[in-house]
């Protein structure tokens, strides 16, 4: 006998499906991908640490976050600058949530440090498991980001995952679109398995894209398995919500916004991103970087027009705090621009780099609008990944690394100067009065 609910949910279920279905091919034609990976069944002990990740948590602090089978294990990590000795230990919390006829396991976040910067500990979750370990950014340039978007779980995002983990990186940066489960939460849980290995030992700072809304209209609300799982420092930098906020690393101020909360004049995020740029001390972070999944500049015939409303509302806040780089998703492929604002080339615009490339199961986007626009420097429709290595206060190297055969091939590369070496920041100053009002006034 079938429940009434399950009645009702079942054809709900097959619609979104099908929406989805239509959704991910009616604009354009992806060639082949590779095979979405296999994961056997590996039955652990219902209290073993599984899907171990870690992220920013605050000035000198780390979240831990991880999942298990039961729920009476502490959410406890131990921790120690050398190999089985934990001198310290943290104490955190834990939640959980349904999804039709899933259940997550017990997911576990727990905050410890103070750390010591540039500083390799290892730890052990919930008082048992395997001994992890992983290394905290620098307090100083240089510093390095690894940069991919667009992750899902193909034999190609495997290749991107072996490239990035022989980058001497310092942060992962993930401007959306994590594990493309796509409402079936299984594969949330595989995605954790897969990023492991990666994700244990660097913080990977995250912000949400379009495949992980999951919303169900009158029954789930969008990103309850994203939130739940992926729990970013948005109380410590004072936002409402986990679907934007921002931290800071060696001398860079990172913002990550959400393309699909609400972003309108009126917009709690809008408010938050006002007063968040408005206490950026250059000296202290001379370098000002952006995320969100939907590119405002995308020259590939891939979701155009699709960034338009939140770029007429975000771009001016983002050009009057001088924002240095802007990274987006959602195109699979890559496109580096200019210095752009207000849709042209402009000294004191940022550079904005679409790269949702990292492995996706729906292919890559490869077709582009010719001639391409006078903004738009080097575009390719391949898989890869970038590293942003801040050199100084007013010097970084970006590079962008094709999957090539499996070799990490660099394809694409440059040198961006910060804008507190231009008069670029003064004048953003003057004119960005009129976007941050009586807030205080950004410092120079």
């Amino acid at each position: 006998m079938v429940p009434n609910k399950l009645k009702i949910l079942l054809p709900l279920w097959a619609v979104v499906m099908a929406i989805t279905a239509v959704t991910a091919t009616a604009d354009y034609v992806r060639p082949p991908a590779r095979k979405t990976l296999h994961f056997p069944w590996d039955p652990k002990p219902s209290s073993h640490p599984q899907q171990v990740h870690i992220s920013l948590a605050g000035e000198n602090r780390m979240r831990v976050t991880w999942i298990t089978s039961d729920t009476s294990s502490p959410s406890l990590v131990e921790y120690g600058t050398s190999p089985g000795q934990y001198t310290s230990k943290g104490h955190g919390d834990t939640t959980s949530y349904s999804y039709i006829l899933y259940s997550s396991g017990t997911i576990h976040h727990t905050v410890i440090g103070p750390l010591e910067h540039n500083t390799v500990y290892y730890y052990r979750c919930g008082g048992q498991g395997p001994e992890l370990h992983f290394k905290t950014p620098p307090a100083q340039f240089p510093v390095t980001f690894a940069v991919a978007g667009d992750l899902g779980q193909t034999g190609w995002t495997k290749s991107t995952l072996d490239h990035i983990d022989l980058c001497e990186y310092d942060v992962h940066l993930l401007p959306g679109d994590l594990s493309y489960a796509d409402y079936i939460q299984r594969r949330w849980d595989t995605f954790g398995e897969l990023v492991q290995p990666l994700a244990s030992a660097r913080p990977w700072m995250v912000t949400q894209g379009n495949h992980e809304k999951e919303n169900i209209p009158f029954f789930i609300d969008g990103f309850e398995s994203y939130n739940a799982r992926w729990k970013m420092p948005y109380e410590e930098s004072g936002s409402s919500s986990n679907l934007y906020y921002s931290f800071e690393v060696a001398g860079a101020h990172v913002v990550m916004l959400g393309s699909y909360t609400y972003y309108d004049e009126n917009s709690d995020q809008y408010n938050w991103l006002k007063a968040d740029l408005s206490t950026v001390d250059r000296k202290k972070t001379p370098w000002l970087l952006a995320l969100f999944h939907v590119p405002w500049y995308n020259s590939n015939h891939a979701h155009q027009g699709e960034g338009d409303e939140m770029m007429q509302v975000m771009e001016p806040l983002l050009y009057a705090a001088g924002v240095d780089i802007v990274f987006a998703g959602h195109v699979h492929a890559y496109e580096r621009s200019k210095r752009v604002y207000n849709g042209k080339s402009d000294p004191c615009g940022p550079v904005h780099i679409t790269i949702g490339d990292g492995g996706n199961k729906e292919g890559l986007a490869n077709r582009y609008k010719d001639p391409s626009p006078e903004w738009s420097v080097f575009r390719e429709a391949s898989f890869g990944h970038g590293e942003l290595k801040i050199v100084n206060s007013t010097h970084a190297f970006w590079s962008w690394h094709r999957n090539d055969d499996d070799e990490s091939v660099r394809s694409d590369e440059a040198w961006i100067t910060s804008f507190t070496t231009t008069g670029c920041v003064a004048k953003e100053q003057k004119e960005g009065s009129e976007y941050f009002g009586s807030l205080v006034s950004l410092k120079g």
